[in-house]
């Protein structure tokens, strides 16, 4: 069967204007971000000295996962997204949105982590540096700083955004800046002899634990800065030759990515011991040049790690509220939460929503729950993308397209399933409960809607990601 040519296609296409250079960077930089610049002291302390294994593991893990949407993107390009191929391979409307609903909801919980690390930890140091302000991370000053930041995403989010792969290059690439800055430390490190190489195979077990678990626990925590890669396949419709460039993109990019958390991990680890770093919290980088480069200006580093969280933390919200105004106008929540301001022309209601829950999660929770709250939402949405891929098989696509050995979702199924079960994950109860609150006010909304006007049609291309 012959594909169709340019010319039929292009009144219905996006203009192709991603090459294979700008695609590998926007995969990059989609996964680089809030997850290694404020949970490496977190993940050190679940693991110990041992920190660049979980973030390997969860490479691993995402790795899998990444052959099953390179392989339903090329599918079903026009519209990708996780709640697209739910419904494609289950046709069970509630399972679509309760998919779309958990996606939307690790937006507004990965947002939250961004915020409490843009106020406990960078914007804290630099008030530090600047004017002398030393303030508890705990503060009630900073948590309301970490409240105000939220409300800012939302003025922006109000105002209408309009993103471009060109500036994603930029951000990037000061995202990047920070984490050599790190592995050149730690370059030093090992050239002037300093650190210590035995740190890098402790594994630290809590009480009653064991060493399974704990790389697990830490391994289920870590994956959270492996998310991001699964949003560049929104853009396959905009790539030159997608059949050709997409997959091998996809793939490089985040082996970049692991590879930089994994140096990263190995030099946190030579120069610091675990315990303190898991001390350190969010600001366990902050530490690691501290004591690597002493008269480095640690403001700079405070202000790189600044606009790292500043652009995942945007980039989630906006997620996050049009995704629910997409579930309204599909009639399947409210169709209160689709109004738009008549001259911004923005989703006013779904942005006061998502902004109101971000806000009640700043306030109770902390970046390590958040973090892993989000990691979670995601792995339970990749198990089900993984089975997705394996029972779509049976349904042939009419052009050429990628195909995952079919051992890549299988066991991309099995791991995420693994690491978001809770008995043998080894996560803390309290990301149950988080994520079982935000799903539970989803059910909410569903049955609401589903009272008033009954069972209702929905085109799950418009729940997509």
């Amino acid at each position: 069967m012959a594909e169709a040519t340019p010319q039929t296609e292009q009144p219905e296409q996006l203009h192709r204007a991603i090459g294979p250079k700008l695609l590998l960077f926007f995969v990059v930089g989609d996964i680089l971000g809030t997850g290694i610049y404020a949970l490496t002291g977190n993940v050190a302390g679940k693991i110990g000295g041992a920190l660049w294994l979980p973030f390997l593991l969860a490479f691993v893990v995402a790795f899998l996962t990444a052959f099953s949407y390179l392989e339903l993107v090329g599918k079903y390009p026009r519209a990708a997204g996780a709640a697209l191929y739910t419904n494609k391979a289950f046709k069970i409307h509630f399972l679509t949105f309760m998919v779309a609903f958990a996606v939307m909801s690790s937006g507004i919980t990965s947002a939250s982590s961004a915020a409490l690390a843009f106020g406990r930890t960078y914007l804290r140091q630099l008030l530090v540096e600047f004017f002398d302000i030393a303030l508890g991370p705990e503060s009630l000053v900073i948590t309301g700083i970490a409240i105000l930041f939220i409300a800012a995403l939302a003025v922006i989010n109000f105002r209408g955004v309009s993103e471009s792969v060109k500036a994603n290059v930029v951000l990037t690439c000061i995202e990047l800046s920070g984490l050599i800055i790190i592995i050149v430390i730690g370059a030093y490190a090992i050239a002037v002899g300093d650190g210590e190489p035995s740190r890098l195979t402790e594994i630290h077990t809590p009480s009653g634990s064991n060493v399974l678990l704990a790389v697990t626990s830490a391994t289920a925590l870590a994956f959270f800065a492996m998310v991001g890669f699964e949003d560049s396949v929104n853009m396959a419709e905009e790539c030159r030759d997608p059949v050709r460039i997409f997959p091998r993109a996809m793939l490089w990019g985040m082996g970049i990515a692991a590879l930089i958390y994994v140096l990263v991990a190995i030099t946190s680890s030579l120069l610091i011991p675990a315990d303190e770093l898991a001390k350190s919290g969010s600001g366990a980088l902050l530490k690691v040049v501290t004591v690597g480069a002493p008269g480095f200006p640690l403001w700079i580093f405070a202000l790189i790690g600044l606009l790292a969280v500043i652009n995942s933390a945007l980039i989630n919200m906006l997620m996050a509220s049009r995704l629910l105004y997409g579930m309204a106008n599909e009639k399947i929540i409210p169709k209160f939460f689709g109004a738009v301001h008549p001259s911004r022309r923005t989703p006013w209601i779904s942005i006061v929503f998502t902004t109101g829950i971000a806000v009640i999660l700043v306030s109770t929770a902390d970046i390590g729950k958040l973090g892993g709250t989000t990691s979670l939402l995601l792995l339970v949405v990749f198990t089900i993308v993984n089975v997705a891929c394996l029972v779509l098989r049976k349904e042939k696509a009419g052009h050429k397209h990628f195909r995952a050995p079919t051992w890549a979702p299988v066991l991309g199924a099995i791991t995420c399933a693994y690491l978001a079960l809770p008995f043998t994950s080894g996560r803390p109860w309290d990301e149950y409960k988080i994520a079982g609150y935000l799903l539970l006010a989803g059910l909410v909304l569903w049955g609401i809607n589903r009272v008033l006007h009954g069972k209702v049609e929905m085109d799950p291309e418009k729940l997509s990601k």
